[in-house]
């Protein structure tokens, strides 16, 4: 019997948000296009520069927001995970 994985539902809400790298000390503007309990997928202007661990917030204060890793990338667009 197989086990089935099924993703949760996303919310699209294209808002702007910021990644944070490096401890704080780099926030980046983002936009976040959808978004669910356990991820999100933005886009960023230098795709390069973002990190395989970031803060993804809806305001530039690095206190707030979640840890996520990037699962995949497409270009300007990124899939994240959040983490703890």
């Amino acid at each position: 019997m197989a086990i089935t994985k099924k993703r949760e539902a996303r919310k699209s809400v294209h808002q702007s948000g910021w990644i944070t790298l490096d401890g704080g000390f780099a926030a980046r503007p983002c936009t976040v296009l959808d978004l669910s309990s356990a991820g999100a997928k933005i886009t960023v202007d230098d795709p390069q520069a973002v990190t395989a661990k970031m803060r993804l917030a809806f305001s530039r204060d690095a206190r707030t927001g979640r840890n996520c890793e990037v699962v995949w990338r497409r270009g300007k667009t990124l899939g994240v995970k959040f983490v703890r």
